[in-house]
């Protein structure tokens, strides 16, 4: 459970492959822009902290986190990615709004990797309030941009095995 967890992006107790030899591209939603800049900076401190070349990731932007599955295949489509990233942040409201976008987004981002053999990643944080967004973009429970991240690298690298 987040609230009796610290911090959820502790990976010192995993060997984080070696990003030099990938490109990545990040796919982050324009709306909750506090929440979504804040895991974009994450993602690619990440990335760079364990060898990423600045050239090799592109950041795309889409309007929400809907657009994030669109992102995505427009740019394993257009591009050669070793992995995408997709980052957004859906808060609830006051309406079933939230359970139809989590469910199409979590199911567009497998779509698209399923579809080109691609890790694509669900960097997406689905919360009850703005506090658990702050705390899960990082604050007191870390960084789900920098958990993204780790995850893109560790499947990059494993794909490259086969």
């Amino acid at each position: 459970m987040a609230s009796s967890i610290k911090n959820l992006s502790d990976f010192s107790h995993i060997q984080v492959a070696d990003a030099s030899p990938f490109k990545f591209a990040i796919v982050v939603a324009q709306w909750n822009a506090e929440i979504t800049g804040a895991l974009l900076n994450g993602a690619i401190s990440g990335l760079e902290k364990h060898g990423a070349k600045e050239s090799n990731i592109e950041v795309i932007e889409v309007p929400g986190s809907f657009e994030l599955t669109s992102g995505a295949d427009l740019a394993l489509r257009n591009q050669s990615f070793d992995a995408v990233i997709c980052l957004g942040c859906v808060i609830q409201g006051e309406t079933r709004h939230f359970d139809f976008i989590c469910h199409a987004v979590a199911n567009g981002v497998s779509n698209v990797g399923l579809k080109y053999n691609k890790p694509v990643i669900f960097g997406v944080l689905t919360t009850d309030n703005l506090q658990q967004a702050l705390d899960r973009a990082g604050g007191k429970h870390g960084n789900k941009g920098e958990e993204a991240a780790i995850t893109a690298i560790q499947m990059a690298a494993i794909a490259k095995k086969f």
